[in-house]
């Protein structure tokens, strides 16, 4: 007996060693992942301390700075207020009321999200511009001008109508997991249906609706292309122009980008203040509330509804489609192989994107430590930091020969050299696309794993199976549906970033996103129709995926 225990113990010992190892292993990758993707703000942090503090004041205080910060912030502001005024509503219209055809509007209602904004900006400058469809059919009634479509209520109207789905679907998630008898007892206690929403039912669901603001403001002060095409100056565009251009002050797009790090980081520290003082009470396990008969205003209800889908999806996909169907000659011919290589740097970024993901979110799941969350919040800086800073940073870090050397004062040639070989080259290119879109694939690996009930691995390991065997063979088939999510995820964003593939993209390698961008500057409309309707139609899947992880209710 004392021989059989003492093998018992031997066992034990070893096995806890071998989780040690394992623990210390993960945490190890997860830290070496999250320092990778962190690599953007030290680059653009060094890349302003070569310029001095004196000289980036200076430039921050010029009148056409301080203009850019203005654009960006008002902007920002109407995007937010008016994607909460638009995405709320049609959330409650659709869980909480007897609106006809609810599960219908709800997928209208989530479906602008596949259209980029800059395809919806021209788009909408084609029906409504100054030479636009809708001017041409005016013209024989006598009127000769409509109100010019560009400037700030331009890129405020395109901004708000395809991305207002983010708050439309983190609000529905909110109101699907909500209480209803906690509704029905303020009603019990004479509240009217609007009291009882305003004391109940919206300090419950404030979290969603401040989560999809948060992610329709990071949008709009990252969004690139409709500023541009509106004619309206703000901080991506501004960095953009400044990057490609000769004679800007020396400085001044690390500058720019370094202001909008600041305004972002601010964006997040309000939504935390927001969200984090929100007490939530909600009780899963309880029913819908019964639904609000809209009587008399069902039909404003329906026209509402109907007029968000005609400006979202009508309006895109018309102008698209007559378009294609007019055709015209044009100097562009679409090549397939352009779509071809949208798939390729598309695959290759979900795919390393995963896999990164995959220590990053075991180690989360695994550990609540101080250092597994700074790793966890890490890895998300990406995403909240917008392409075309990525993509300058990047640059900076592939062409100055110096950058290095403050921190790697041994090596330091050896490592440019390497750095300057992958400049301008796919590799690169999907390296950003990681970086801006890992935390997709770390949301919902992460999520898949805290539901894996830890005794299964346990269990495996007791039968004799390695740490890395039992993940193998137990969490990773349990898990694959929420890695497939990720990976499906970040394939679809990436097929959609415009600003770090036009900075970032080999001379040569053209994509849909590049394509079109090309097309459109040189003012052939129609030769964008197929490019774009094959990314709005390769963008639409992920509604598969963000809806089929809704609970529908009805």
């Amino acid at each position: 007996m004392a021989t059989s225990d003492r093998l018992d113990r031997l066992r034990n010992d070893a096995s806890d060693d071998a989780d040690e190892d394992t623990g210390f292993s993960l945490a190890a990758t997860a830290g070496a992942v999250a320092a990778v993707v962190s690599l953007p703000v030290v680059v653009l942090l060094a890349r302003a301390s070569d310029y001095g503090l004196g000289h980036l004041l200076g430039l921050v205080a010029k009148p056409s700075s301080v203009q850019v910060l203005v654009n960006s912030l008002v902007l920002t502001g109407i995007v937010t207020v008016g994607c909460i005024a638009v995405g709320v509503p049609l959330a409650v219209l659709t869980v909480q009321t007897d609106l006809p055809f609810r599960r219908f509007w709800t997928i209208v209602g989530a479906l602008p999200l596949v259209v980029p904004s800059y395809i919806g900006a021209f788009t909408f400058i084609a029906a409504f511009g100054p030479r636009g469809e809708l001017a041409d059919l005016l013209a024989p009634l006598g009127i000769e001008r409509i109100p010019a479509i560009y400037g700030l209520h331009g890129a405020a109207l395109v901004l708000v109508l395809f991305t207002y789905p983010y708050v439309f679907l983190t609000t529905r998630a909110a109101l699907l997991s909500f209480d209803g008898t906690l509704v029905e007892a303020a009603r019990t206690l004479n509240h009217s249906r609007w009291e009882a929403f305003k004391r109940v039912t919206l300090p419950q669901i404030l979290p969603g609706i401040t989560a999809g603001g948060l992610l329709a403001s990071l949008y709009a002060l990252s969004d690139f292309g409709t500023p541009s095409l509106m004619r309206y100056q703000v901080f991506t565009q501004q960095i953009y122009v400044a990057q490609r251009s000769l004679g800007v002050p020396e400085g001044y797009p690390a500058m720019l980008s370094l202001q909008l790090l600041a305004v972002v980081a601010v964006v997040l520290a309000l939504e935390s203040r927001i969200g984090g003082s929100t007490t939530s009470y909600i009780s899963r396990g309880s029913r819908q509330p019964n639904r609000i008969e809209l009587g008399a205003w069902k039909w404003p209800a329906l026209a509402f509804c109907a007029l968000v889908a005609v400006l979202c999806l009508g309006v895109p996909l018309g102008v698209l489609g007559w378009w294609l169907y007019r055709g015209g000659e044009t100097v562009f011919q679409f090549d397939p192989a352009v779509a071809w290589n949208s798939l390729k740097v598309a695959v290759a970024a979900a795919l390393v994107a995963t896999l990164m993901a995959l220590p990053v979110a075991g180690y989360g799941a695994r550990s609540d430590s101080l250092t597994s969350t700074v790793v966890d919040r890490l890895t998300y800086v990406g995403y909240a930091i917008p392409g075309v800073v990525i993509g300058l940073a990047l640059i900076y870090l592939t062409t100055s020969a110096d950058l290095l050397t403050w921190w790697l004062p041994v090596g330091a040639e050896s490592v440019t050299g390497l750095l300057q070989s992958v400049y301008k080259t796919v590799p690169l290119l999907v390296f950003a696309y990681v970086v801006r879109f890992l935390p997709q694939a770390v949301g919902t690996v992460k999520s898949s794993v805290l539901q894996v009930d830890p005794k299964l691995t346990e269990a495996a390991q007791t039968l004799g199976r390695s740490p890395f065997a039992a993940f193998r063979e137990v969490t990773l088939p349990l898990i694959a549906p929420g890695v497939a999510a990720g990976a499906a995820l970040v394939f679809l964003t990436t097929m959609k970033e415009l600003p770090a593939t036009l900075l970032l993209s080999p001379i040569g390698f053209e994509t849909l996103v590049s394509y079109i961008w090309l097309v459109r500057g040189a003012g052939s409309y129609g030769a964008a129709a197929i490019p774009a309707l094959v990314l709005v139609g390769v963008s639409a899947l992920s509604m598969v995926v963000i809806l089929a992880q809704e609970r529908y209710n009805g």
